[in-house]
């Protein structure tokens, strides 16, 4: 099976950082969209840490940091009058922090990255169905064309064709009725490093600021009661005319020109499987719910690096195919999560009934001023928590110190050749062995697990007790003294078997 080819369908978020993990590794990807070319709109604009560490270790960072606005944190009122001030705290134990940046940035440095790994998105080409046989599946193109590839992931979207082609269920239901977004040009007398929200007996109204050359681009977006009429960009704007000093009480906003308006309805749904075969779903072809908290794309993103590195040994024949399922074993609960907090926090937000809108004014907003809360909320939105020592490649158990499934934060390390290095500059593509001390390289420590893994182990020097194995994606494969226990469980957790 060397040279297994993958065909992902979708160049947003996760399919290209998904496509950028395999093509790292040497894995032939073909990347196609539907559209006709990146969309110069941005469905998201903020990327919490978990997210600027996937990218870093995707090479795909590039200037976002300086393109970025620094999330302070949002204000929410009640008319006028502040009520409570979110902060995004700063981390000072991680060396990533949130950002404040546009998906389309976000795309085009991951396409950047995509093309130094010498591969282009090709455009214009909808997926319409895929039927699996034997040791492959044959995809049909809109315009009467097939291909074949041995792997299909599907990153095309909540209405994923390739998910509907695996005949894979997508239930949910709708958690508040509709929202109304403009993105817009604005003259408008309010600070651009905050975020701030009203609530109001009408429903939710939120704005953000974003990054452009002009500096004057605000996201507008308000909770609406549900219209099955058409509304068309002039009418969205003309209604956030309307809503915004009826809301807030702050009749300055004077808004030249939309670039982007759209009307959805806010729907938490969840597939059932990750995996039929040899289709695999990720980002938002998986899972969607409400965009308070900004947690759809870095749950995206996160699928792909997850996905990326395991769909790489298979395709390469080093691991046998149940390794796949990890992947939605441990992407899957996440998920879960995800959708429940972000459902809950919408629900309350808004204030659809009266007892939210009781519990939200005189329990939950006052919560929000304290500093522990606002810590506590700034950790859950970052993702930086998340581990899968629950999983089947975890390590459970209890005790001092990261086990298996366990990220491992980024550090300080020396390479053999004593040249100074960070982690995540190894990891994605590769492993990285953390030894303990300053320098040197004992052939016979990574030996054996290179059998397993091949050459795509980085070797590191750093301040640890044991040998770290640190998957691609940041998380820990084991930890111990005996290099053979390490490839032994490789081979039996992992189903990594060296060439097989």
């Amino acid at each position: 099976m060397d040279g297994a080819r993958v065909l992902v369908a979708g160049a947003g978020p996760s399919g290209l950082t998904l496509a950028c993990g395999l093509a790292a590794q040497g894995i032939p990807v073909t990347v196609v969209d539907g559209a006709e070319g990146p969309s110069p709109t941005s469905r998201a604009n903020i990327l919490h840490a978990r997210g600027v560490e996937v990218l870093t270790r995707t090479g795909a960072i590039g200037d976002l940091v300086e393109r970025s606005l620094e999330p302070i944190g949002i204000t929410m009122h009640a008319g006028a009058k502040p009520l409570v001030t979110m902060q995004f705290s700063e981390d000072d134990k991680e060396h990533f922090q949130a950002l404040f940046i546009s998906q389309a940035l976000i795309e085009e440095e991951l396409r950047r990255r995509l093309g130094e790994l010498g591969v282009a998105v090709e455009w214009g080409r909808r997926v319409l169905g895929a039927d699996q046989g034997g040791d492959g599946v044959t995809v049909a193109f809109e315009g009467g064309r097939s291909e074949r590839f041995d792997w299909v992931v599907g990153c095309d979207g909540a209405r994923s064709a390739v998910r509907e082609a695996a005949g894979i269920a997508f239930p949910g239901v709708e958690v508040v009725e509709q929202f109304l977004l403009a993105d817009v040009h604005a003259d408008w007398d309010r600070e651009r490093n905050r975020s701030a929200g009203w609530f109001h007996d009408d429903g939710l109204f939120l704005t953000i600021p974003m990054r452009d050359k002009e500096d004057d681009l605000w996201r507008l977006m308000a909770s609406v009661e549900k219209s099955d009429r058409r509304l068309e960009p002039e009418d969205i704007v003309a209604a956030f005319e309307k809503l915004v000093p009826e809301r807030s009480g702050d009749h300055g906003l004077r808004i030249k020109s939309a670039v982007w308006t759209s009307v959805f309805r806010v729907q938490r749904r969840l597939a059932d499987d990750y995996r039929r075969g040899r289709i695999l779903l990720a980002g938002d072809a998986a899972h969607i719910h409400s965009p308070i908290g900004g947690q759809g794309m870095n749950t995206g993103i996160g699928d792909a690096e997850n996905l990326a590195w395991k769909l790489a040994l298979v395709a390469s024949g080093r691991a046998g195919e149940e390794l796949l399922d990890t992947y939605g074993a441990e992407r899957r609960p996440l998920a879960t999560e995800v959708l429940k907090r972000t459902t809950d926090n919408t629900k309350l937000l808004v204030g659809d009934t009266a007892v939210r809108r009781v519990l939200r004014d005189l329990f939950f907003v006052p919560l929000l001023n304290l500093d522990a809360v606002q810590r506590r909320a700034t950790r859950v939105n970052s993702q930086l928590w998340v581990t899968y020592r629950k999983g089947p490649l975890g390590g459970g158990g209890r005790g001092r110190g990261a086990r298996p499934g366990d990220r491992i934060p980024d550090r300080d390390c020396t390479r053999a050749d004593g040249a100074k290095t960070r982690l995540f500059d190894v990891l994605g593509p590769a492993w990285a062995l953390l030894v303990p001390g300053a320098e040197g390289d004992d052939p016979q420590v990574p030996a054996v697990i290179r059998a397993c893994l091949g050459d795509n182990v980085e070797v590191l020097h750093t301040d640890t007790d044991d040998l770290l194995l640190v998957r691609p994606d940041g998380h820990l494969a084991w930890r111990g003294t005996d290099p053979a226990e390490a490839a032994a469980r490789l081979r039996d957790a992992f189903a990594l078997g060296g060439g097989r």
